[in-house]
């Protein structure tokens, strides 16, 4: 994802984020292991529900699509809706996050989501549909650049990387929940009970971060802090290494939702697999990144970041070039599958450590929520590009062509990552 000289010495990525800092009344510092683990927690289960609503209404489309007499056509503008309010909103959130403070913008996302799935439990129609996924877009978009905020903020340095996996691993445990949760619900009581309980798994979040609200409030006034470093709100802007950041972000979420919507359908094609087993090698992608995540934690505070992940995800580009060749015989392809998710995934908090470096090392830490709501919106954008850009390749039956366009995004993710990390 996504300096001089001069800035390097005046804020260097450890100096920025471990300089003393003056906390704000009613704030305290984290002092130790207990409270950071608190911090991680509070942030994993708030970040563990925003994955979970943006799969509040794609295992619903079911019972909706009958509901409401709709087509795929006409219900799939619904979620590109949703991450594009997501996308564009999470650059504008990062400026609120900065200003005032992460713990309310937070609130806010939550009680967009509760508000969300009690309209969904209310709809009449396709309109309304659109409303459930712009409201939901709206709350998504506050996450990472709060939860960044907060973790960078509050979490010791050493135990950074482990923030960052966790924070990881509970969005793939909320994406894994929200399928059989709501699915579970509607078969038994109909679409709109699920919306009722996905609004319950919103309240709950809402209701634990304003109860704890205290450890998640900033340790020092945003607005005092390093005003120097900060400058103009939109500065960061002009920074040739945010920008590359913003581009590895991009890159690597587009070729991941390429994997994950079309995964299942190349491996019947291409290997004839069953839907079954096709599902399977899918799960065991997912599976694999949620694995890569958790000891790419370990890795990440080791070296630099752009190295390791020029390292893991070199290696998941060839594992998808073998993958396209149509060489690997169909027993391997589970295992292959999950090897491909764990390098991705082990590059995962190296990607968050990375866009921490390039927000200290020039503007300090009064921009963490500028810099990761703009950098984070490229995430949006490429789940919101992939099926954009490999639809006609699975309709004119190229499914080689999309594995090894994974390949080449999953390459020019590591020439944005390495060159992000050398031009600070």
């Amino acid at each position: 994802m996504t300096n001089s000289s001069t800035s390097l010495s005046t804020h260097s990525a450890t100096g920025a984020a471990d300089a003393p800092r003056q906390p704000e009344a009613g704030a305290q510092p984290t002092p130790d292991g207990r409270s950071d683990s608190e911090v991680i927690a509070l942030v994993g289960f708030a970040h563990g529900v925003s994955h979970f609503f943006h799969l509040l209404l794609p295992p619903l489309f079911p019972w909706l699509m009958a509901e409401f007499a709709l087509s795929f056509s006409g219900i799939g503008g619904v979620i590109t809706l949703f991450f594009v309010v997501s996308g564009i909103g999470q650059a504008a959130a990062g400026v609120l996050v900065d200003r005032i403070g992460a713990a309310r913008v937070l609130a806010g996302g939550l009680a967009c989501f509760v508000i969300a799935a009690l309209l969904l439990a209310f709809a009449n129609g396709l309109a309304m549909l659109y409303v459930v996924a712009a409201i939901a877009g709206l709350g998504n978009c506050v996450f990472h650049p709060a939860d960044f905020t907060v973790l960078n903020r509050h979490v010791s340095t050493a135990r950074l990387g482990h923030a960052f996996s966790i924070h990881g691993v509970s969005g793939n445990v909320g994406w894994a929940l929200a399928p059989l949760l709501l699915t579970g619900v509607a078969s038994l009581a109909g679409f709109r009970v699920a919306a009722l309980a996905a609004a319950v798994v919103a309240l709950a979040a809402l209701a634990l971060v304003f109860l704890r609200r205290q450890v998640l409030a900033d340790p020092l006034a945003a607005a005092d802090a390093q005003p120097a470093a900060a400058g103009s709100s939109f500065a960061y802007l002009s920074a040739l290494p945010v920008w590359l950041c913003f581009a590895f972000f991009l890159c690597i979420t587009t070729a991941f939702g390429a994997m994950q919507n079309f995964a299942s359908p190349i491996l019947q094609s291409m290997y004839g697999l069953s839907l079954a087993m096709a599902a399977s090698s899918v799960s065991a992608y997912l599976l694999g990144g949620g694995a890569g995540i958790l000891f790419g934690g370990f890795l990440a505070r080791r070296g630099r970041q752009e190295t390791l992940i020029a390292l893991a995800l070199g290696t998941a580009a060839l594992l998808a070039l073998l993958l396209a060749s149509g060489l690997p015989p169909a027993a391997s392809l589970l295992p292959l599958l999950a090897t491909i998710g764990f390098c991705t995934g082990i590059a995962g908090p190296s990607r968050d450590l990375l866009v921490r470096r390039v927000a200290t090392s020039r503007f300090g830490q009064a921009a963490y929520g500028r810099v990761y709501g703009f950098v984070y919106s490229g995430l949006d954008a490429g789940l919101a590009l992939a099926p954009l850009i490999f639809a006609s390749f699975m309709d004119s039956g190229r499914f080689a062509a999309v594995l090894l366009g994974v390949a080449a995004l999953q390459t020019l993710s590591i020439f944005a990552a390495w060159s992000a990390g050398r031009s600070r």
